[in-house]
C-alpha cells in the first residue's frame, strides 16, 4: 500500500520534473512513511511514496523492467501475486525481487492490458512503456484505492490524492458547484466527477490509456445481476458451502503479508465474521481493534468483547468521544478531499490511529458485505415500501416500519398514517429506476434549503438524482428491484463515500492498510448471481451469510439485527452542554459564509443557534450542520490556501506560468 503521482506529455512544459515530482510525493507522504522514489524521462514522470508490506528490502518503486522499457508506480495489494509469480516462472520469466509490484509489472509484459483481468487485489497503478510512449492507468474493479486525473496544458497529471496534483503550478483548486449538490444529494460526487472543478476520478473497474496525446477510456469489469426472470442459485447448503470456502480463501489471500495482519472489529456479523475466518491464520494470534461510543445507540461494545473472547483475539479499544470527534473533524476533511455529511469518519480515523500506535500496519474490515449481500436497511425499507404501495389503503403494512428500526424507540408509538408518510410509501413509483433510495435522496436534499442564492442560480434546474437516472447501465432495468437497489449503493456510495471518506483515506491518514475479504471480485460475482431471496429473506438481511458463518460465532452475534455504523453529528460539536472548538464558530461566522458564497448566512445562523440549543437534532439538521461544517472546512483548506500559495515554489515552475 503506497501512493503515487506523476505526469504524461508529449509537449510536456515541466522544466524541473524531478523537483515537481518530488513535491507531488511530499503531498501524500502520509500514505508511504517508508520511502520515497522519484523517475523522469523525456515526457514522463513518476513518483511514489511507499508503506512497505510486501518485498520489504526490494520493493523500492517506480521499478523498472531490466531493458529500462516498463516502468511501473503502484498502490495496494495484488493478493494473488504468489500464484502469478508461478505462473510467469513456468513460461520462463525471472524476477529480481520478492514484491508484488514485480509480479504486476511482469505480468503486464507478458499480458498487456489483459493482465487486469487476472488480478485478484485492491489497487490503483501507471505502467509506461517506453518503447511505445504509452501510458496505462488502472484501478480495482470496486474501487477500494483511489486515483485521480486532470489535464493541464496538453499534460497529463495524475495521482492517489488530489493534494498532489495541487502542486503543479497551473492547476488550481477551484469547486465544482454540480459535485457539491451530488453530494448534499446522493452523499458522494458521481464518478468521474469530484468535488474539484475538472480534476477527475478513474472508476472502479476502469483502465485509461494515453498515448500520442489522446485519452482512451474503457472498462474491463463492470458491476452485473442476471435478468430478474432468472433468479439465480436459490439458498442452499451448497451455496452456503460455496460462500464458505470463497470468503475463507479472500481471508487466506489478504492475509499475506511480510508483517502482522490484524483485524478491526465493530461487533457485528460481517467484522465477526472476517476475525473469526483470520485468526487461525495469525502465527501468535490475531491483533484486533475497536472503536466504542459514550451513547448506547451508538455503542457494540458488548458485541466486540463477546466475540473478541469467543475468537481468543488480542483486543485493543479506543473510545471515540463527540470531543475526539471535533477535534479530528479539520483534519477529517482534509484527508477526505471532500464535503461530508456525517461524522462516521472521524471514529474510523481515531481508531486507524491506535493500529499504528500499536506498531501494526495492515487491518481486514468488513465492509463490502452489506452491499453484495444486502445488508443495510434500505434494502428492506424499500421492500416493505413496494410491499405497502401494492395496498396503499392497508392500515396494517405500514407498521412493519416498526420492525426495521429497533434502535429508534421514537418510531414504536408512531399511528400507520404517520409511518407510511415518514417512510415514503405511496410517494414513489415503484417503477422509479431510484424507488429504493429516493427517500434517501429526499432527507439528504432537504438541507440544499441553506444554500446561497448564488449557489440556487448557478445551479439553475440542475437534477442530481436526474443524472444519477441517466447514467445507469442499460441493462439495469431489466434486474430484480433488490439487484437494482445493491447496484446504486455498490456503484455509487460504496467507493464514492464508504471506501474512500470512511476506508482508505482515514486508514491512509496514519499509515494503515485496510484490507476487504468481502470485495474479492470472486465472491461479489457470486453474490450477485445468487437469487434475492438468498440474500434478504423475508426481511432477514444477509441470509445466507448468516446461515454459512453460524457455527463460527456465538448466536447472540449471527442473529442479531444489522445496527448501522454512526456516530454522533452535530451534537459533537454543539449543544447547550457542549464546549464549541473555536474553528466551528469561525466557520459558521458570517464573515466566513459570506466568503465562502455557498450558502445563505442567515439560515446557517439559524441552524448553528437551533443546534446550540438542543442535544438531539433531526436527520436534515444533523446532515446539514455537517455538511455545511465539513464545506466550509474544505474551501478553507483547499480553495482559499490552495489560492493563497499558488506559484510560492519557483522550483515548480511549467513553461508559461511564473
Amino acid at each position: 500500500m503506497c501512493g503515487f503521482a506523476g505526469f504524461v506529455g508529449e509537449a510536456c512544459g515541466v522544466e524541473r520534473p524531478q523537483a515537481l515530482l518530488s513535491a507531488m510525493a511530499h503531498a501524500i507522504e502520509h500514505r508511504g512513511p517508508d520511502g520515497r522514489g522519484v523517475w523522469a524521462a523525456p515526457g514522463i514522470g513518476l513518483s511514489h511514496v511507499r508503506l512497505s508490506i510486501v518485498g520489504l528490502a526490494d520493493g523500492q518503486q517506480p521499478m523498472s523492467t531490466a531493458d529500462g522499457r516498463y516502468t511501473i508506480a503502484f498502490n495496494g495489494e495484488i493478493f494473488n501475486y504468489v500464484e502469478l509469480r508461478d505462473e510467469l516462472k513456468a513460461r520462463g520469466i525471472t524476477f529480481r525481487t520478492g514484491s508484488d509490484t514485480e509480479v504486476l509489472l511482469q505480468l503486464y509484459v507478458t499480458y498487456g492490458e489483459a493482465c487486469l483481468d487476472r488480478l485478484n487485489g485492491d489497487f490503483s497503478f501507471a505502467i509506461w512503456d517506453g518503447y511505445e510512449r504509452r501510458l496505462m492507468l488502472a484501478r480495482d474493479r470496486m474501487g477500494v484505492r483511489p486515483l485521480f486525473y486532470t489535464e493541464h496544458q496538453g499534460t497529463l497529471y495524475f495521482a492517489s490524492e488530489v493534494k498532489a496534483l495541487l502542486t503543479v503550478p497551473g492547476i488550481e483548486a477551484e469547486i465544482d458547484p454540480i459535485a457539491l449538490d451530488q453530494i448534499f444529494t446522493l452523499w458522494a460526487p458521481i464518478a468521474p466527477r469530484t468535488a474539484f472543478r475538472n480534476i477527475f476520478e478513474l472508476e472502479p473497474g476502469q483502465k485509461l490509456i494515453r498515448k500520442g496525446g489522446e485519452n482512451r477510456l474503457g472498462y474491463y469489469w463492470t458491476l452485473d445481476f442476471p435478468d430478474a426472470g432468472d433468479n439465480g442459485p436459490a439458498d442452499g447448503i451448497d451455496h452456503q458451502e460455496e460462500l464458505r470456502a470463497l470468503l475463507t480463501d479472500a481471508v487466506r489471500l489478504r492475509m499475506r503479508a511480510d508483517v502482522p495482519v490484524g483485524s478491526y472489529l465493530s461487533g457485528g456479523l460481517d467484522s465477526s465474521l472476517i476475525t473469526a475466518l483470520a485468526a487461525p491464520m495469525a502465527p501468535g494470534g490475531l491483533n484486533t481493534f475497536s472503536v466504542t461510543f459514550d451513547s448506547a445507540e451508538h455503542d457494540e461494545s458488548s458485541f466486540q468483547h463477546e466475540v473478541a473472547t469467543a475468537i481468543g483475539t488480542h483486543h485493543r479499544s479506543i473510545a471515540s468521544t463527540p470531543d475526539a470527534i471535533a477535534a479530528s473533524f479539520p483534519d477529517i476533511v482534509n484527508f477526505a478531499e471532500r464535503p461530508i455529511l456525517r461524522t462516521a469518519p472521524a471514529p474510523l480515523y481515531t481508531l486507524a490511529g491506535l493500529v499504528r500506535e500499536s506498531g501494526m500496519k495492515v487491518v481486514l474490515t468488513g465492509e463490502g458485505a452489506d452491499e453484495i449481500f444486502a445488508g443495510y436497511d434500505i434494502f428492506r425499507e424499500a421492500k416493505v415500501r413496494r410491499f405497502c404501495a401494492r395496498q396503499p389503503g392497508s392500515k396494517i403494512r405500514p407498521h412493519l416500519f416498526r420492525k426495521l428500526y429497533p434502535y429508534l424507540p421514537g418510531l414504536k408509538q408512531q399511528s400507520a398514517e404517520y409511518l407510511s408518510a415518514f417512510f415514503g410509501a405511496g410517494a414513489t413509483d415503484p417503477a422509479d429506476p431510484l424507488f429504493s433510495h429516493r427517500p434517501r435522496m429526499k432527507n439528504t436534499a432537504a438541507a440544499k434549503i441553506f444554500y446561497s442564492t448564488d449557489l440556487r442560480q448557478t445551479l439553475g434546474d440542475y437534477d442530481a438524482a436526474a443524472e444519477l437516472a441517466a447514467r445507469l447501465p442499460e441493462r439495469f432495468g431489466r434486474w430484480h428491484p433488490l439487484h437494482q437497489a445493491q447496484y446504486l449503493e455498490a456503484r455509487l456510495l460504496l467507493p464514492g463515500y464508504i471506501l474512500s471518506s470512511q476506508g482508505d483515506r482515514m486508514a491512509m491518514a496514519h499509515g494503515i492498510e485496510g484490507r476487504f475479504p468481502f470485495l474479492d471480485h470472486r465472491l461479489v460475482e457470486f453474490a450477485c448471481r445468487l437469487s434475492p431471496d438468498a440474500k434478504l429473506r423475508g426481511l432477514r438481511e444477509k441470509h445466507i451469510l448468516r446461515e454459512a458463518g453460524k457455527d463460527l460465532l456465538p448466536k447472540s452475534v449471527t442473529e442479531r439485527q444489522k445496527q448501522p455504523y454512526r456516530a454522533p453529528d452535530s451534537g459533537s460539536f454543539t449543544g447547550p452542554n457542549r464546549q464549541e472548538k473555536p474553528y466551528v464558530a469561525e466557520m459558521f461566522s458570517e464573515r466566513a459564509i459570506i466568503e465562502a458564497g455557498l450558502f445563505n448566512p442567515l439560515a446557517v445562523s439559524k441552524l448553528h443557534n437551533k443546534c446550540r440549543a438542543q442535544d438531539v437534532a433531526g436527520f436534515r439538521d444533523n446532515a446539514a450542520f455537517v455538511g455545511i461544517l465539513s464545506t466550509q472546512l474544505w474551501v478553507d483548506r483547499f480553495i482559499t490556501r490552495n489560492a493563497d500559495t499558488a506559484h510560492d515554489e519557483p522550483a515548480m515552475t511549467a513553461k508559461g506560468h511564473p
